[in-house]
């Protein structure tokens, strides 16, 4: 049998989707990583501008390793320019690769989609740069957004210091800020280790929790056409096999 490829492009300083993406490949799934330049101090258009010049190059890597599907996988990276720019890069993607490209933020809105969402409240461990460049896109697409909050220490780290952050922090952060009328909780950011808690947090909700990864995982699945029931990591991937 011959595996399943997912071809994979995160911030260099992510540590987090990739070790996501292994928690729940099935066995005929094989993961394969490319990284971006990012440092961790770094942020604004400059930064992402800088990182995203390189995803390109990144899919025509990837491509030589015969990959199914080329993923996206940084959220802010794909709103950061407002509605739009994520689907003239996913063109970009699908031309490079000659395969079918996932991006974070489409993904998201895909997955609130499934939900039938429309109110949102959002937290991130985000500065206030990103948080300032999200609401909009999400605005833009839809989607009634309640709130964005981002968590201080998280934000505090630097990029690479969001993957250190501890996912019980996450639940506690989370449960605290979502909106009573949301329709559904989006936790953002692919370097954040929410997807091992998004169930626990739905259970105290009682709501769907989307995470990005979670969303990016679900989108990049459906085009290798994984069908397989994942539990444990939330609603989304649990209906992978309806």
């Amino acid at each position: 049998m011959v595996r399943k490829r997912i071809g994979v492009m995160v911030p260099s300083t992510n540590t987090t989707l990739e070790a996501d993406l292994q928690l729940v490949a099935p066995p005929y799934v094989t993961v394969h990583g490319h990284r971006l330049w990012l440092t961790n101090d770094a942020n604004g258009d400059e930064a992402y501008a800088r990182m995203n010049a390189e995803i390109e190059t990144g899919v025509r890597y990837l491509a030589t390793a015969r990959v199914d599907v080329v993923a996206y996988g940084c959220t802010t990276g794909s709103f950061y320019r407002g509605p739009g720019w994520d689907r003239k890069m996913l063109a970009m993607m699908r031309a490079a690769a000659g395969a079918p490209a996932v991006a974070t933020s489409p993904a998201v809105v895909e997955a609130l989609r499934t939900f039938g969402a429309r109110r949102i409240s959002v937290v991130t461990p985000y500065p206030e740069w990103n948080n300032r460049r999200l609401r909009p896109y999400f605005e833009g697409v839809g989607f009634e957004v309640l709130n964005v909050d981002g968590e201080p220490v998280a934000a505090a780290s630097g990029n690479q210091g969001i993957n250190d952050q501890e996912p019980e922090s996450v639940v506690e952060f989370a449960t605290r800020m979502c909106r009573p009328e949301a329709d559904a909780l989006l936790c953002s950011c692919t370097a954040w280790r929410s997807m091992e808690v998004a169930d626990r947090i739905e259970q105290r909700l009682g709501k769907p929790v989307i995470t990005s990864n979670q969303a990016t995982i679900w989108a990049a699945f459906h085009a290798v056409g994984v069908d397989r029931r994942i539990r444990g990591y939330g609603r989304l991937l649990e209906g992978l096999a309806t």
